[in-house]
């Protein structure tokens, strides 16, 4: 009976240290992002840990948006072809990256697809870990994402609080938006329709319609 019960002990301590450390990191979040930035950002990780970043970078959460979705982006640009090959340029995007990245990033999500169907009917071995924490967010990065904060036209609650809801649009202003930044520069000199993207981030035209 008293193994039993320091058993039980134990499972309430984990109980409560993980509580404790979900509250702890929602009272830290300032931001949620939507789907399309979600997987925009794990691709940004991949091409900042290929090249063995300690951070990551603008130019790789640009990269990472470019890459999945462009589609969406695209039309904030005249020339989009053109705009196309500034991009590759400037997040070091060749045709063989792109593929390799394409195939890692489709074993991740296979792989992490698996990983919450064991965590269901599997119970994770005591002192287990996970992958690593993701890398840390540049300096520059930080200020593009606390601009786009401000700009969110979306937002969510948490614990009581309001925080926005970032998407590819705001972000990608934000980055336009950089003070002083070369990449601001170059995606302006690319011919990104600024005034158009804007709109599109502070008031989005399906929302508009509601």
């Amino acid at each position: 009976m008293m193994w039993f019960g320091n058993k039980d002990g134990g499972a309430k301590q984990r109980r409560k240290s993980g509580q404790a450390a979900g509250q702890t990191e929602a009272a830290t979040l300032s931001h949620r992002v939507t789907k399309d930035l979600a997987r925009a950002e794990t691709l940004a990780l991949m091409l900042a840990e290929s090249r063995a970043s300690n951070s990551l970078e603008v130019a790789d959460l640009l990269a990472g948006m470019y890459i999945y979705n462009w589609e969406r982006l695209g039309k904030y640009w005249e020339e989009p072809e053109q705009a196309e090959n500034f991009l590759r340029k400037v997040c070091r995007i060749s045709p063989q990256r792109w593929h390799h990245w394409i195939e890692k990033y489709d074993r991740k999500r296979h792989v992490e697809a698996s990983t919450r169907i064991q965590r269901i009917f599997r119970r994770p071995k005591r002192g287990s870990a996970g992958n690593g924490s993701p890398l840390a967010h540049s300096t520059e990065l930080q200020a593009v994402l606390k601009h786009a904060e401000e700009i969110a036209p979306y937002h969510d609650e948490l614990d009581g609080r309001t925080i926005p809801v970032l998407t590819c649009e705001c972000v990608l202003l934000s980055i336009a938006k950089i003070p002083e930044s070369e990449i601001a520069h170059q995606l302006i000199a690319s011919g990104l329709d600024v005034r158009g993207l804007e709109r599109e981030a502070r008031f989005p035209r399906h929302a508009r319609r509601k």
